[in-house]
Protein backbone atom coordinates (compact mmCIF):
# COMPACT_ATOMS: atom_id res chain seq x y z
CA UNK A 1 0.00 0.00 0.00
CA UNK A 2 1.51 3.60 -1.40
CA UNK A 3 1.71 5.69 2.08
CA UNK A 4 -0.34 8.89 2.50
CA UNK A 5 1.39 11.67 1.19
CA UNK A 6 -1.99 14.52 1.59
CA UNK A 7 -0.91 17.27 4.08
CA UNK A 8 -3.63 17.50 7.12
CA UNK A 9 -4.17 20.16 8.90
CA UNK A 10 -4.25 20.52 12.51
CA UNK A 11 -2.74 18.63 15.30
CA UNK A 12 -0.14 19.46 17.46
CA UNK A 13 4.07 18.65 17.74
CA UNK A 14 6.05 18.38 20.60
CA UNK A 15 9.79 19.18 19.85
CA UNK A 16 12.17 18.02 22.78
CA UNK A 17 15.21 21.06 23.09
CA UNK A 18 18.82 20.03 23.41
CA UNK A 19 19.55 19.05 26.88
CA UNK A 20 20.07 22.36 28.88
CA UNK A 21 19.06 24.55 26.41
CA UNK A 22 15.65 25.33 26.51
CA UNK A 23 13.99 29.18 25.32
CA UNK A 24 15.09 31.88 28.01
CA UNK A 25 15.57 35.28 26.34
CA UNK A 26 12.58 36.55 23.85
CA UNK A 27 13.63 39.74 23.30
CA UNK A 28 15.22 39.48 19.75
CA UNK A 29 18.10 42.54 20.80
CA UNK A 30 19.56 39.46 22.55
CA UNK A 31 22.73 40.06 24.11
CA UNK A 32 26.21 37.93 23.75
CA UNK A 33 25.65 35.64 26.91
CA UNK A 34 22.15 34.32 25.31
CA UNK A 35 22.71 34.29 21.69
CA UNK A 36 22.44 30.83 20.90
CA UNK A 37 20.12 28.35 18.37
CA UNK A 38 17.54 27.73 21.73
CA UNK A 39 16.68 31.59 21.98
CA UNK A 40 17.16 32.87 18.13
CA UNK A 41 16.49 30.51 15.66
CA UNK A 42 14.06 28.05 17.26
CA UNK A 43 12.04 30.92 19.35
CA UNK A 44 12.46 33.97 18.58
CA UNK A 45 12.46 33.83 15.06
CA UNK A 46 8.81 32.25 14.88
CA UNK A 47 7.21 35.36 15.91
CA UNK A 48 9.70 37.98 15.10
CA UNK A 49 10.90 37.37 11.50
CA UNK A 50 14.63 38.66 10.55
CA UNK A 51 14.53 41.28 7.91
CA UNK A 52 15.75 38.48 5.46
CA UNK A 53 15.60 34.31 5.79
CA UNK A 54 18.77 32.53 5.72
CA UNK A 55 18.43 29.27 4.09
CA UNK A 56 16.25 28.08 1.37
CA UNK A 57 15.83 24.03 -0.21
CA UNK A 58 18.62 22.60 1.94
CA UNK A 59 21.12 25.34 0.60
CA UNK A 60 22.86 28.56 2.31
CA UNK A 61 21.37 30.81 0.50
CA UNK A 62 18.60 33.70 1.23
CA UNK A 63 14.96 32.76 1.09
CA UNK A 64 13.77 35.73 -0.13
CA UNK A 65 10.05 34.45 -0.51
CA UNK A 66 9.98 34.24 3.11
CA UNK A 67 12.19 37.18 3.78
CA UNK A 68 10.76 40.78 5.10
CA UNK A 69 12.57 42.28 2.66
CA UNK A 70 13.42 42.53 -1.33
CA UNK A 71 16.79 42.08 -2.42
CA UNK A 72 19.26 45.24 -1.59
CA UNK A 73 19.49 47.32 -4.55
CA UNK A 74 23.07 48.93 -4.67
CA UNK A 75 24.77 52.49 -5.94
CA UNK A 76 27.25 52.95 -8.98
CA UNK A 77 29.33 53.55 -6.30
CA UNK A 78 28.82 50.40 -4.36
CA UNK A 79 28.37 52.39 -1.15
CA UNK A 80 24.63 53.00 -0.93
CA UNK A 81 21.91 49.56 -0.64
CA UNK A 82 18.79 50.90 -0.69
CA UNK A 83 16.29 47.89 1.34
CA UNK A 84 12.49 47.92 0.23
CA UNK A 85 10.42 46.41 3.30
CA UNK A 86 7.30 44.36 2.20
CA UNK A 87 3.96 45.36 3.70
CA UNK A 88 3.69 42.59 6.13
CA UNK A 89 1.32 43.09 9.11
CA UNK A 90 2.02 43.01 12.79
CA UNK A 91 -0.53 40.97 14.77
CA UNK A 92 -1.70 44.26 15.89
CA UNK A 93 -3.14 45.45 12.66
CA UNK A 94 0.34 47.97 11.65
CA UNK A 95 1.89 47.68 8.81
CA UNK A 96 5.48 46.45 8.78
CA UNK A 97 8.01 49.25 7.42
CA UNK A 98 10.41 51.58 7.18
CA UNK A 99 10.16 52.77 10.89
CA UNK A 100 10.37 49.23 11.99
CA UNK A 101 13.97 49.32 11.01
CA UNK A 102 14.85 52.35 11.48
CA UNK A 103 13.67 51.79 15.38
CA UNK A 104 15.74 48.80 15.34
CA UNK A 105 18.91 50.86 14.25
CA UNK A 106 18.10 53.64 16.54
CA UNK A 107 18.74 50.57 19.76
CA UNK A 108 21.42 48.89 17.97
CA UNK A 109 23.25 52.69 17.93
CA UNK A 110 22.82 53.34 21.19
CA UNK A 111 22.71 49.80 22.94
CA UNK A 112 25.13 48.04 20.41
CA UNK A 113 27.63 46.27 23.47
CA UNK A 114 24.37 44.66 24.59
CA UNK A 115 23.63 43.08 21.56
CA UNK A 116 25.01 39.85 20.98
CA UNK A 117 25.29 40.02 17.10
CA UNK A 118 27.91 43.15 17.09
CA UNK A 119 31.60 43.28 16.55
CA UNK A 120 33.28 46.79 17.20
CA UNK A 121 34.04 48.14 13.93
CA UNK A 122 31.75 46.47 11.87
CA UNK A 123 27.86 47.14 11.80
CA UNK A 124 26.84 49.34 12.59
CA UNK A 125 30.13 51.15 13.19
CA UNK A 126 31.17 50.72 9.43
CA UNK A 127 28.04 53.13 8.47
CA UNK A 128 28.31 56.55 7.20
CA UNK A 129 24.85 56.70 7.21
CA UNK A 130 21.34 55.53 7.42
CA UNK A 131 17.83 56.75 6.65
CA UNK A 132 14.28 56.13 5.66
CA UNK A 133 13.65 57.39 2.37
CA UNK A 134 10.43 56.55 1.80
CA UNK A 135 7.39 54.63 4.14
CA UNK A 136 8.69 51.26 2.94
CA UNK A 137 12.51 52.06 2.14
CA UNK A 138 15.78 52.17 4.11
CA UNK A 139 19.28 53.07 2.79
CA UNK A 140 21.94 52.15 4.00
CA UNK A 141 25.63 54.10 3.19
CA UNK A 142 28.80 52.05 4.05
CA UNK A 143 31.65 53.72 5.25
CA UNK A 144 33.96 52.12 2.20
CA UNK A 145 32.95 49.81 -0.59
CA UNK A 146 32.37 45.94 0.99
CA UNK A 147 31.57 42.94 -0.27
CA UNK A 148 27.95 43.13 -1.32
CA UNK A 149 27.69 39.59 -0.51
CA UNK A 150 29.39 39.63 3.10
CA UNK A 151 27.01 42.51 3.56
CA UNK A 152 24.06 40.86 2.98
CA UNK A 153 25.15 37.40 4.53
CA UNK A 154 26.68 39.59 7.77
CA UNK A 155 25.61 42.66 8.27
CA UNK A 156 21.77 42.63 6.78
CA UNK A 157 21.16 39.62 8.73
CA UNK A 158 21.78 41.30 12.29
CA UNK A 159 18.49 43.47 11.50
CA UNK A 160 14.94 42.66 12.89
CA UNK A 161 12.31 44.86 12.46
CA UNK A 162 10.58 46.01 15.74
CA UNK A 163 6.96 47.07 16.20
CA UNK A 164 6.22 50.74 16.66
CA UNK A 165 3.91 49.21 19.93
CA UNK A 166 7.15 48.07 21.70
CA UNK A 167 8.35 51.68 21.34
CA UNK A 168 7.77 53.08 24.60
CA UNK A 169 9.44 53.41 28.14
CA UNK A 170 6.59 52.30 30.18
CA UNK A 171 3.34 50.25 29.83
CA UNK A 172 1.52 53.56 29.78
CA UNK A 173 4.31 55.39 28.24
CA UNK A 174 4.84 55.41 24.72
CA UNK A 175 7.98 57.11 23.16
CA UNK A 176 9.28 57.76 19.71
CA UNK A 177 13.03 56.14 19.43
CA UNK A 178 11.42 55.54 16.27
CA UNK A 179 12.49 59.15 15.09
CA UNK A 180 14.61 60.60 17.87
CA UNK A 181 17.84 57.81 18.49
CA UNK A 182 17.89 59.84 21.90
CA UNK A 183 14.95 58.20 23.56
CA UNK A 184 16.48 54.68 22.44
CA UNK A 185 18.23 53.94 25.60
CA UNK A 186 15.28 54.05 27.47
CA UNK A 187 13.02 52.15 25.25
CA UNK A 188 15.75 49.29 25.28
CA UNK A 189 15.88 49.21 28.93
CA UNK A 190 11.71 49.03 28.67
CA UNK A 191 11.50 46.23 26.47
CA UNK A 192 14.66 44.19 28.76
CA UNK A 193 13.18 44.62 31.71
CA UNK A 194 9.67 42.96 29.92
CA UNK A 195 12.27 40.00 28.51
CA UNK A 196 13.41 39.58 32.27
CA UNK A 197 9.98 39.41 33.49
CA UNK A 198 10.12 36.03 32.10
CA UNK A 199 6.59 34.38 34.14
CA UNK A 200 4.77 37.46 32.22
CA UNK A 201 5.62 36.47 28.49
CA UNK A 202 2.46 34.61 27.54
CA UNK A 203 -0.01 37.80 29.09
CA UNK A 204 2.81 40.46 27.90
CA UNK A 205 1.42 43.19 25.30
CA UNK A 206 5.18 43.47 24.56
CA UNK A 207 5.47 39.78 23.15
CA UNK A 208 2.36 39.39 22.16
CA UNK A 209 2.59 41.61 19.11
CA UNK A 210 4.30 39.29 16.13
CA UNK A 211 4.84 39.32 12.52
CA UNK A 212 5.77 35.49 11.81
CA UNK A 213 3.65 32.52 11.53
CA UNK A 214 3.48 31.88 15.43
CA UNK A 215 2.77 33.31 18.54
CA UNK A 216 3.36 32.38 22.27
CA UNK A 217 0.49 31.01 23.98
CA UNK A 218 2.14 29.80 27.19
CA UNK A 219 5.46 29.88 28.66
CA UNK A 220 6.02 28.08 32.12
CA UNK A 221 9.51 28.43 34.01
CA UNK A 222 10.78 25.61 35.56
CA UNK A 223 13.95 26.55 37.39
CA UNK A 224 16.07 27.70 34.64
CA UNK A 225 14.36 26.35 32.08
CA UNK A 226 11.47 27.46 29.92
CA UNK A 227 8.67 25.50 28.77
CA UNK A 228 6.99 27.14 25.72
CA UNK A 229 3.85 26.44 23.64
CA UNK A 230 3.42 28.39 20.10
CA UNK A 231 0.03 28.34 18.56
CA UNK A 232 -0.82 30.04 14.71
CA UNK A 233 -0.46 33.55 14.17
CA UNK A 234 -4.16 34.25 12.43
CA UNK A 235 -2.83 37.63 10.98
CA UNK A 236 0.37 36.24 9.70
CA UNK A 237 1.03 37.93 5.71
CA UNK A 238 3.26 35.03 4.69
CA UNK A 239 1.91 32.20 2.14
CA UNK A 240 3.27 29.77 4.42
CA UNK A 241 0.97 29.51 7.52
CA UNK A 242 0.69 26.59 9.78
CA UNK A 243 -0.66 23.67 9.04
CA UNK A 244 -0.42 22.46 12.75
CA UNK A 245 -2.14 24.02 15.92
CA UNK A 246 0.48 24.08 18.25
CA UNK A 247 3.89 23.95 18.62
CA UNK A 248 5.13 22.82 22.11
CA UNK A 249 9.28 22.93 23.08
CA UNK A 250 9.90 21.53 26.14
CA UNK A 251 13.31 21.16 28.31
CA UNK A 252 15.20 18.37 28.60
CA UNK A 253 17.42 18.11 31.54
CA UNK A 254 19.86 14.98 30.14
CA UNK A 255 20.27 13.26 26.93
CA UNK A 256 19.26 10.23 28.88
CA UNK A 257 16.08 11.68 29.47
CA UNK A 258 15.82 12.72 26.19
CA UNK A 259 16.62 9.04 24.61
CA UNK A 260 13.85 7.71 27.39
CA UNK A 261 11.20 10.22 26.25
CA UNK A 262 11.66 8.97 22.44
CA UNK A 263 11.93 5.63 24.21
CA UNK A 264 8.41 5.15 25.28
CA UNK A 265 6.94 6.20 21.83
CA UNK A 266 4.84 8.70 20.51
CA UNK A 267 1.45 7.91 22.09
CA UNK A 268 3.45 8.09 26.22
CA UNK A 269 2.37 11.09 28.35
CA UNK A 270 5.00 12.83 27.29
CA UNK A 271 5.67 11.47 23.92
CA UNK A 272 7.49 13.75 21.64
CA UNK A 273 7.36 14.30 17.71
CA UNK A 274 10.50 15.63 17.44
CA UNK A 275 14.00 14.47 19.69
CA UNK A 276 17.48 13.62 18.86
CA UNK A 277 18.90 10.69 19.48
CA UNK A 278 22.33 10.49 21.66
CA UNK A 279 25.69 9.84 20.20
CA UNK A 280 25.87 7.18 23.17
CA UNK A 281 22.82 5.45 22.01
CA UNK A 282 24.02 4.75 18.24
CA UNK A 283 23.78 1.02 17.94
CA UNK A 284 25.58 0.70 15.03
CA UNK A 285 28.14 3.13 12.84
CA UNK A 286 27.32 5.77 9.71
CA UNK A 287 29.59 5.40 6.98
CA UNK A 288 28.39 9.20 6.02
CA UNK A 289 27.49 11.78 8.65
CA UNK A 290 25.56 13.26 6.41
CA UNK A 291 23.12 10.87 5.45
CA UNK A 292 22.91 8.81 9.29
CA UNK A 293 23.28 5.17 9.61
CA UNK A 294 20.80 2.36 11.04
CA UNK A 295 18.07 3.92 13.61
CA UNK A 296 17.74 2.51 16.70
CA UNK A 297 13.85 3.94 17.05
CA UNK A 298 13.11 3.11 13.79
CA UNK A 299 9.91 1.82 14.58
CA UNK A 300 8.15 5.17 14.97
CA UNK A 301 10.92 7.62 13.84
CA UNK A 302 12.36 8.75 10.61
CA UNK A 303 16.55 9.50 11.57
CA UNK A 304 17.23 12.84 9.68
CA UNK A 305 21.10 14.22 10.57
CA UNK A 306 20.74 17.90 11.20
CA UNK A 307 24.06 18.56 9.34
CA UNK A 308 24.22 22.89 9.86
CA UNK A 309 27.23 25.32 8.66
CA UNK A 310 29.44 25.10 11.75
CA UNK A 311 32.62 24.47 14.17
CA UNK A 312 33.07 23.05 17.26
CA UNK A 313 35.46 24.09 20.22
CA UNK A 314 36.28 25.08 23.10
CA UNK A 315 37.16 28.40 24.19
CA UNK A 316 40.31 29.53 26.54
CA UNK A 317 40.04 32.78 28.52
CA UNK A 318 43.22 35.01 27.40
CA UNK A 319 41.96 37.57 30.04
CA UNK A 320 42.18 35.35 32.63
CA UNK A 321 44.31 37.80 35.37
CA UNK A 322 46.10 35.08 37.20
CA UNK A 323 49.18 33.03 35.50
CA UNK A 324 46.79 31.32 33.80
CA UNK A 325 45.90 33.94 31.31
CA UNK A 326 49.65 34.58 30.44
CA UNK A 327 50.03 30.59 29.82
CA UNK A 328 47.14 30.63 27.76
CA UNK A 329 48.54 33.79 25.72
CA UNK A 330 51.75 31.46 24.36
CA UNK A 331 51.19 29.39 20.85
CA UNK A 332 53.41 26.90 21.88
CA UNK A 333 50.84 25.97 24.85
CA UNK A 334 48.14 26.16 23.10
CA UNK A 335 49.87 23.65 20.15
CA UNK A 336 50.31 20.99 23.09
CA UNK A 337 47.30 21.45 24.12
CA UNK A 338 45.24 20.46 20.83
CA UNK A 339 47.60 17.98 20.18
CA UNK A 340 46.32 15.95 23.31
CA UNK A 341 42.94 16.22 21.83
CA UNK A 342 41.97 12.58 20.12
CA UNK A 343 39.44 14.17 17.15
CA UNK A 344 39.63 10.95 15.08
CA UNK A 345 39.41 8.53 17.59
CA UNK A 346 36.48 10.32 19.22
CA UNK A 347 34.60 10.79 16.04
CA UNK A 348 35.49 6.98 15.89
CA UNK A 349 34.82 5.10 19.19
CA UNK A 350 32.27 8.06 20.70
CA UNK A 351 30.12 9.52 17.56
CA UNK A 352 30.09 5.98 15.65
CA UNK A 353 31.00 7.44 12.47
CA UNK A 354 29.10 10.68 12.54
CA UNK A 355 31.81 13.13 13.06
CA UNK A 356 34.52 14.50 11.16
CA UNK A 357 37.37 16.97 11.80
CA UNK A 358 37.18 20.90 12.43
CA UNK A 359 40.67 21.86 11.63
CA UNK A 360 40.03 26.04 11.68
CA UNK A 361 37.40 28.34 11.54
CA UNK A 362 35.27 27.39 8.56
CA UNK A 363 33.31 23.56 8.60
CA UNK A 364 34.51 20.67 6.63
CA UNK A 365 31.34 19.91 6.03
CA UNK A 366 28.63 20.74 3.73
CA UNK A 367 31.52 21.12 1.18
CA UNK A 368 32.16 24.54 0.23
CA UNK A 369 34.85 26.26 -2.09
CA UNK A 370 35.22 28.70 1.03
CA UNK A 371 37.27 26.06 2.49
CA UNK A 372 40.74 26.29 1.84
CA UNK A 373 42.92 23.82 0.51
CA UNK A 374 44.74 23.80 3.76
CA UNK A 375 42.13 22.77 5.96
CA UNK A 376 41.86 19.24 4.79
CA UNK A 377 44.78 18.34 6.85
CA UNK A 378 45.34 18.56 10.46
CA UNK A 379 47.70 21.50 11.81
CA UNK A 380 48.24 19.72 15.02
CA UNK A 381 47.22 16.06 15.24
CA UNK A 382 46.73 13.68 18.23
CA UNK A 383 50.02 13.21 19.25
CA UNK A 384 51.16 13.38 22.85
CA UNK A 385 54.57 13.29 22.25
CA UNK A 386 54.70 15.99 20.24
CA UNK A 387 52.61 18.26 22.46
CA UNK A 388 55.35 17.26 26.34
CA UNK A 389 57.95 18.37 23.03
CA UNK A 390 56.40 22.01 22.79
CA UNK A 391 56.18 22.68 26.31
CA UNK A 392 59.74 20.85 27.17
CA UNK A 393 61.28 22.91 24.41
CA UNK A 394 60.22 26.70 25.75
CA UNK A 395 61.04 26.55 29.40
CA UNK A 396 58.92 23.53 31.51
CA UNK A 397 59.79 20.63 32.73
CA UNK A 398 57.14 17.40 32.11
CA UNK A 399 58.86 14.80 33.77
CA UNK A 400 55.63 14.57 36.21
CA UNK A 401 52.16 16.01 36.16
CA UNK A 402 51.41 18.75 36.38
CA UNK A 403 54.57 19.70 34.84
CA UNK A 404 56.34 22.82 36.19
CA UNK A 405 57.92 25.81 34.39
CA UNK A 406 61.77 25.31 35.00
CA UNK A 407 63.51 28.27 32.60
CA UNK A 408 61.53 31.89 32.83
CA UNK A 409 61.68 35.04 31.07
CA UNK A 410 61.08 35.72 26.88
CA UNK A 411 63.94 34.82 25.14
CA UNK A 412 64.38 31.29 23.34
CA UNK A 413 63.33 28.36 25.42
CA UNK A 414 62.11 30.41 27.96
CA UNK A 415 57.96 30.28 29.18
CA UNK A 416 57.31 33.39 28.23
CA UNK A 417 56.10 36.84 30.12
CA UNK A 418 54.38 37.05 33.50
CA UNK A 419 55.06 33.15 33.54
CA UNK A 420 57.76 33.05 36.95
CA UNK A 421 59.71 29.53 38.01
CA UNK A 422 57.73 27.15 39.81
CA UNK A 423 54.42 27.46 38.22
CA UNK A 424 52.44 24.08 37.81
CA UNK A 425 50.72 23.05 34.32
CA UNK A 426 47.42 22.77 36.18
CA UNK A 427 44.05 24.07 35.12
CA UNK A 428 40.27 23.66 35.32
CA UNK A 429 37.64 22.68 32.54
CA UNK A 430 33.86 22.97 33.21
CA UNK A 431 31.89 21.39 30.71
CA UNK A 432 28.63 21.08 30.04
CA UNK A 433 26.11 18.40 32.18
CA UNK A 434 24.09 15.99 30.85
CA UNK A 435 26.17 14.81 27.70
CA UNK A 436 27.66 11.23 28.02
CA UNK A 437 29.54 11.73 24.95
CA UNK A 438 31.37 15.09 26.01
CA UNK A 439 32.29 13.72 29.21
CA UNK A 440 33.46 10.72 27.27
CA UNK A 441 35.95 13.08 25.20
CA UNK A 442 36.41 14.70 27.82
CA UNK A 443 37.89 12.72 30.30
CA UNK A 444 39.97 10.98 27.76
CA UNK A 445 41.41 14.70 26.63
CA UNK A 446 42.19 15.13 30.76
CA UNK A 447 44.07 11.97 30.66
CA UNK A 448 46.16 12.56 27.62
CA UNK A 449 46.69 15.84 28.46
CA UNK A 450 47.80 14.32 31.74
CA UNK A 451 50.40 12.23 29.70
CA UNK A 452 52.09 15.83 28.24
CA UNK A 453 52.39 17.33 32.13
CA UNK A 454 49.35 19.38 31.91
CA UNK A 455 46.65 18.76 34.22
CA UNK A 456 43.36 19.51 33.88
CA UNK A 457 40.68 19.20 36.59
CA UNK A 458 37.46 18.37 35.21
CA UNK A 459 34.42 19.79 37.03
CA UNK A 460 30.44 19.47 35.06
CA UNK A 461 28.42 22.49 34.92
CA UNK A 462 24.61 23.17 34.07
CA UNK A 463 24.80 24.37 30.53
CA UNK A 464 22.75 27.40 31.17
CA UNK A 465 24.97 28.46 33.84
CA UNK A 466 27.80 28.02 31.93
CA UNK A 467 27.12 29.92 29.09
CA UNK A 468 26.78 32.57 31.32
CA UNK A 469 29.57 32.51 33.91
CA UNK A 470 32.05 31.55 31.62
CA UNK A 471 31.66 34.34 28.42
CA UNK A 472 33.41 37.04 27.30
CA UNK A 473 34.93 39.50 30.17
CA UNK A 474 37.46 42.18 31.57
CA UNK A 475 38.72 41.35 35.28
CA UNK A 476 37.31 44.16 37.47
CA UNK A 477 35.67 44.38 40.54
CA UNK A 478 32.46 43.26 39.30
CA UNK A 479 34.09 40.86 37.09
CA UNK A 480 36.42 37.87 38.31
CA UNK A 481 36.85 36.72 35.03
CA UNK A 482 38.44 33.81 36.57
CA UNK A 483 37.52 30.75 34.02
CA UNK A 484 40.28 28.94 31.98
CA UNK A 485 38.51 26.35 30.16
CA UNK A 486 35.01 25.69 28.99
CA UNK A 487 33.28 23.56 26.50
CA UNK A 488 29.02 23.43 26.21
CA UNK A 489 29.13 21.04 23.71
CA UNK A 490 29.30 22.88 20.84
CA UNK A 491 30.87 26.06 18.88
CA UNK A 492 29.58 28.55 16.34
CA UNK A 493 27.10 28.06 13.79
CA UNK A 494 27.45 30.39 10.72
CA UNK A 495 23.94 31.24 10.10
CA UNK A 496 21.60 33.46 9.80
CA UNK A 497 24.52 34.78 7.76
CA UNK A 498 27.01 32.59 5.70
CA UNK A 499 30.16 33.88 4.69
CA UNK A 500 32.28 33.04 7.88
CA UNK A 501 34.66 36.07 7.70
CA UNK A 502 35.65 35.73 11.60
CA UNK A 503 35.22 39.28 12.46
CA UNK A 504 32.51 37.84 15.40
CA UNK A 505 34.48 34.81 16.36
CA UNK A 506 38.13 36.49 16.31
CA UNK A 507 37.84 39.94 16.02
CA UNK A 508 39.52 41.99 19.11
CA UNK A 509 36.60 43.14 21.16
CA UNK A 510 33.66 41.09 19.56
CA UNK A 511 31.13 40.13 22.39
CA UNK A 512 30.71 36.76 21.19
CA UNK A 513 34.56 36.42 20.75
CA UNK A 514 33.94 34.07 24.20
CA UNK A 515 37.71 33.68 24.95
CA UNK A 516 38.38 37.21 24.59
CA UNK A 517 41.67 36.30 21.93
CA UNK A 518 43.17 39.32 20.32
CA UNK A 519 45.83 39.39 17.42
CA UNK A 520 46.56 42.34 15.21
CA UNK A 521 47.33 40.23 12.49
CA UNK A 522 44.11 38.17 12.96
CA UNK A 523 42.40 41.43 13.24
CA UNK A 524 43.76 43.02 9.92
CA UNK A 525 43.60 39.58 8.18
CA UNK A 526 39.53 39.68 9.30
CA UNK A 527 39.51 43.45 7.52
CA UNK A 528 40.66 42.22 4.49
CA UNK A 529 37.73 39.16 4.03
CA UNK A 530 34.96 41.96 4.50
CA UNK A 531 35.74 44.32 1.43
CA UNK A 532 37.11 41.05 -1.01
CA UNK A 533 35.46 38.57 -2.64
CA UNK A 534 38.93 37.16 -3.51
CA UNK A 535 38.98 33.69 -2.00
CA UNK A 536 42.52 34.38 -1.35
CA UNK A 537 41.65 36.71 1.19
CA UNK A 538 39.48 34.36 2.75
CA UNK A 539 42.02 31.48 2.61
CA UNK A 540 44.51 33.34 3.92
CA UNK A 541 42.87 34.37 7.17
CA UNK A 542 41.78 30.85 7.93
CA UNK A 543 45.20 29.36 7.34
CA UNK A 544 46.21 31.77 10.07
CA UNK A 545 43.46 31.23 12.53
CA UNK A 546 43.95 27.54 12.06
CA UNK A 547 47.92 27.71 12.98
CA UNK A 548 47.03 30.37 16.09
CA UNK A 549 44.43 27.93 17.91
CA UNK A 550 42.84 30.88 19.12
CA UNK A 551 40.26 28.32 20.61
CA UNK A 552 40.73 24.20 20.74
CA UNK A 553 39.17 22.42 17.75
CA UNK A 554 36.70 19.87 18.56
CA UNK A 555 35.84 16.93 16.72
CA UNK A 556 32.61 18.40 14.99
CA UNK A 557 29.27 16.08 14.00
CA UNK A 558 25.79 16.89 13.08
CA UNK A 559 24.07 19.12 15.53
CA UNK A 560 21.82 16.81 16.18
CA UNK A 561 20.47 13.20 15.03
CA UNK A 562 16.93 14.28 14.68
CA UNK A 563 14.52 11.45 15.75
CA UNK A 564 11.38 12.52 13.32
CA UNK A 565 8.04 11.15 13.64
CA UNK A 566 7.16 8.80 10.62
CA UNK A 567 3.93 10.25 9.79
CA UNK A 568 5.17 14.00 10.07
CA UNK A 569 6.36 15.88 7.12
CA UNK A 570 8.25 18.96 5.97
CA UNK A 571 11.18 18.94 8.39
CA UNK A 572 13.83 18.18 5.49
CA UNK A 573 15.61 19.21 4.11
CA UNK A 574 17.53 20.49 6.82
CA UNK A 575 18.53 24.16 7.11
CA UNK A 576 22.43 24.15 7.14
CA UNK A 577 21.85 27.47 9.48
CA UNK A 578 20.18 26.01 12.19
CA UNK A 579 16.35 27.58 11.71
CA UNK A 580 13.45 25.61 11.91
CA UNK A 581 10.11 26.40 9.71
CA UNK A 582 7.68 24.21 12.04
CA UNK A 583 4.77 26.37 9.56
CA UNK A 584 5.69 23.33 7.04
CA UNK A 585 5.29 20.87 9.37
CA UNK A 586 2.36 18.48 8.73
CA UNK A 587 0.75 14.98 9.47
CA UNK A 588 -0.18 12.66 6.93
CA UNK A 589 -2.36 9.43 7.08
CA UNK A 590 -3.04 10.78 11.24
CA UNK A 591 -3.04 13.96 12.88
CA UNK A 592 -1.93 13.24 16.54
Amino acid sequence: MTPPTTPLRGGSVTWACTSGFSPVFIFPFTPGEYYGVANLHEFQTLMYRPLYWYGSGGQPTVDYERSLAEPPQWSEDGLTATITVKPYKWSNGETVNADNVMLWMHLLEAEKDSFGGYTPGFFPDNLAGYEKVAEDKVSFTFDRAYSHNWVLMNQFSTITPLPRAWDRTGDDRPADATHDPAQASAVYAYLRACNDERKGWDTSPVWSVVNGPWKLSSYTIDGVSGEAVLVPNESYSGTDKPYLDEFRLVPTASDTEQYEMLRRGLDALDGVQIGFLPFDEVTEPAEDPQLGGPNPLGEHYELVPQLTYKIHYFPINFNNPTVAGKIFKQLYFRQALQSCLDSRGAIRDVYKGYGYPTTGPIPALPDSPLLSPAAHGDPYPFDVDAARRFLTENGWDTSSTPGTCVREGTGPGEAGEGIPAGTPLRFSMRYAKGHETLTEVMRKFAADAARAGIEIVLTEVEASVLVLEDTTCTPGPDSPCLWEFSDWNGGWGYGPGFYPTGEALYSTGSSVNFGSYSDPKADELIARTVVSDDLEDLYAYQDYIAQQVPVIWMPNFPFRLLEVAKNLQGVAPINPFGLINPEDWHYVGEVR
